[in-house]
């Protein structure tokens, strides 16, 4: 009987709070388009009002009875009564001669207009907050002073907020706000809000029971990736960004950092208050930028890569969202496995103790969700959306094979053999980790201490990725098989490419030579590897037993530059270079590739000197994303250029606006020795310098007409660089 009545209350509030939540979308569109001091005042009044119903019906629902309902109505009287003096005396003074023009004329921003908006975004969460609370006890859910630990006004807070008449009722106002003031947003602007809406609508502590929790969690974190993905492709398709829409997009991704961590933290411990938090910023968020929509547009239109600051806070958001999103979900789908696995010192005794104890435990966490299957999962179609993005808008149908085949190997490499294929009957995680290359892809560490018994694995995967590199180059790994090219070749990533050059540390990197930082720094790379090979050799037979931070020193060492390093210097992209991993010298697997690529097949060739020779655009230099800027000067005088640091990428390839450019390395040896493959001329067809033109102009003269290669650059070239 009492759930039926339950559920009979519950099918008459749903209705009346769709019909406030409209009824505050509409204030919250009259608030946007109010233009005088007397529009302004009757919103508020009207927010006010509605407020005041809500302040008194909270007060009955309390404790219902006849008393309480005539407290509750002289509460919410006493409150209208009050707010419509300012109202009245607004209007009076309106009217006096000669302050019409302050009713009716005067352009936004008028008057105090920081108050204005505080004012209305504060009713508006104040109404929220009420009418949650007046809900959730109308149905029949207590509101407690304690909630998963939270006591206080801190657990009543966080149960209103995480409730379904909040969050629901929120994220309905959210759309329809959207949809209200759909012709005063830019396109960008109401995808953003109304994504926001969707991610709302599919929080995790709305209602209570496994399949919610299962599919709102699914679903959210799928939405909010497609969200990460429009936001970096727009990023990366617009590069001048209004300084407040691009001020809205670094918040909001702040805020969603803290929603997924407490996400987890909900799941995991049981505490909803930190994702309540995040809940209230980002409605304070949305509603501050709605009430005055003009000002995601205004301000001037920056390049985003004139603003590392800005692009450290954009990758910086995504990552950490990214890492609690991953967290999330490995948390919901191996649930105690991997919980149990969590690092857990307890955070007690001085103040040393404890900060080192953080530290291990930050540590250890970054680094268990960063190698684990559906932290990868989400970077990869994350990510791969972009790189996807890229194929499409490139022509050149070598790099379209080659971005194909990068991504298959990270699904591959990083995600399927570590995590799923491991898992198979009969595979075992000791059986990979004497596989060469999968079970030690990224060199000594990845598939556990160095014992004897995995030798002959890890002496074949040093062959054959040597080999291949001494065949092809350093693309073999850096462009293809390594987890970073993924990472770095999307859109927006690669485009990055211009920190190199304008960044303090990444311009020290620049060009082909090896200089004193970075031999320092691929030096003690290598005498980490060798010292921790050492040391987890004699653990592994018994001589020694030493442990770093609780694991053995080459497992350490790898969780340590692929799981927490690596990701660090991704985010730090706009302060240290795009493809820092290279320029740098701290990976230790790319210097060994980097060793056989060096005295191998694999060159950049010219087709003619003289057209380098003549050519003032310097595009490849600039596409490159490594920095290489000193290989026009190797092809005006060699005709070639081959560094260590080359990874094979090929944007410049695709950079030339006269294809002049092209791959060499076994393949073209072959051919070359053995006289296969084409007999096309080297050179032809390209712009000749003709002796008639001026010293360093191109001519057509001599070439293909048919060609075209002077008229059309290649889609993309130099793009942001």
């Amino acid at each position: 009987m009492e759930g039926r009545l339950a559920m009979s209350h519950e099918l008459l509030l749903w209705p009346l709070a769709l019909a406030m939540a409209l009824g505050t979308a509409g204030l919250v569109k009259w608030a946007a388009d109010a233009r005088t001091r007397v529009g302004a005042g009757v919103v508020l009044f009207l927010l006010v009002m509605m407020t005041a119903m809500l302040l008194g019906a909270a007060v009955y629902a309390l404790a219902p009875s006849g008393r309480t309902a005539v407290l509750g109505l002289w509460v919410a009287t006493a409150l209208m009564s009050v707010s419509v003096f300012p109202l009245f005396l607004l209007i009076l003074r309106s009217a006096q001669p000669g302050r019409s023009g302050t009713a009716t004329s005067l352009a936004p921003p008028w008057g105090p207009f920081w108050p204005y908006v505080g004012s209305v975004v504060g009713l508006v969460l104040a109404n929220e907050l009420l009418m949650g609370w007046v809900f959730q006890l109308a149905s029949g859910t207590p509101v407690t002073w304690s909630e998963g630990g939270v006591g206080g006004l801190s657990g009543m807070l966080a149960q209103i907020v995480d409730g379904p008449w909040f969050l629901f009722t929120m994220a309905t106002e959210m759309a329809v706000t959207t949809a209200l003031l759909w012709g005063r947003l830019s396109p960008p602007i109401r995808t953003v809000l109304l994504l926001q809406a969707g991610i709302m609508l599919l929080s995790p502590p709305a209602l209570a029971g496994a399949t919610w929790t299962a599919i709102s969690i699914y679903a959210a974190s799928g939405l909010m990736t497609v969200l990460f993905v429009y936001l970096m492709e727009y990023a990366y398709r617009t590069r001048q960004l209004a300084l407040g829409f691009s001020a809205y997009i670094v918040r909001l991704l702040g805020v969603y950092a803290l929603m997924m961590a407490g996400l987890f933290l909900w799941l995991v411990y049981g505490n909803s208050l930190a994702f309540a938090v995040a809940v209230l910023l980002e409605m304070v968020l949305f509603f501050d930028a709605v009430v005055r929509p003009d000002r995601l547009e205004a301000g001037d239109r920056v390049p985003w890569q004139l603003r590392p600051h800005w692009a450290f806070a954009l990758l910086a958001g995504v990552f950490v969202s990214e890492l609690f999103m991953g967290a999330l979900l490995d948390a919901q789908i191996a649930g105690a496995t991997f919980v149990g696995n969590l690092p857990a010192a307890p955070l007690s005794g001085t103040p040393l103790r404890i900060a080192l104890d953080a530290l291990y435990n930050g540590f250890w966490f970054i680094a268990l969700v960063s190698i684990s299957a559906w932290f990868l999962v989400m970077m990869g179609l994350e990510m791969g959306a972009l790189v996807v993005l890229k194929i499409r808008e490139t022509t050149r149908t070598e790099l379209k094979l080659r971005l194909g085949i990068m991504l298959a190997a990270f699904w591959l490499f990083t995600v399927y053999f570590p995590s799923f294929w491991s898992t198979v009957p009969l595979v075992s995680a000791t059986a990979l980790s004497q596989v060469p290359v999968l079970g030690w892809g990224m060199g000594l560490g990845t598939g556990g201490p160095l014992a004897p018994a995995v030798f002959g694995a890890i002496l074949v995967t040093y062959v054959l990725i040597g080999s291949a590199s001494f065949l092809f180059g350093r693309r073999v790994l850096c462009s293809v098989l390594c987890n970073a090219p993924t990472m770095y070749q999307g859109t927006l990533v690669d485009a990055m490419g211009s920190f190199n050059r304008s960044s303090p540390i990444g311009r020290k990197y620049l060009g082909s030579r090896l200089s004193t930082t970075y031999s320092v720094t691929t030096g003690a790379v290598l005498v980490a590897l060798v010292g921790s090979s050492v040391v987890s050799y004699l653990d592994a037979v018994g001589r020694l037993n030493v442990l770093v931070a609780g694991a053995d020193p080459t497992v350490f060492l790898s969780t340590f530059s692929f799981g927490v390093l690596w990701y660090l210097m991704f985010v730090t992209i706009p302060y240290t270079g795009n493809y820092n991993c290279v320029t740098m010298g701290w990976c230790h697997w790319g210097t060994f590739s980097q060793l056989f690529s060096r005295f191998g097949f694999f060159r950049l060739k010219v087709k003619s000197r003289e057209v380098c020779k003549a050519c003032t655009t310097l595009d490849c230099a600039k596409s490159c994303p490594v920095g290489l800027v000193d290989m026009p000067g190797h092809f005006r005088t060699k005709g070639e250029f081959r560094s260590s640091k080359c990874c094979g990428v090929g944007d410049c390839v695709g950079a030339c606006p006269y294809g002049n450019l092209e791959f060499h390395d076994v393949r073209h040896w072959i051919r070359a020795r053995f006289g296969t493959g084409s007999k096309r001329a080297r050179g032809s067809p390209l712009p000749m310098v003709s002796a008639r033109a001026r010293p360093g102009r191109l001519t057509t003269e001599g070439a293909d007409p048919a060609a075209g290669v002077l008229s059309s650059a290649a889609p993309g070239a130099g793009l942001g660089r």
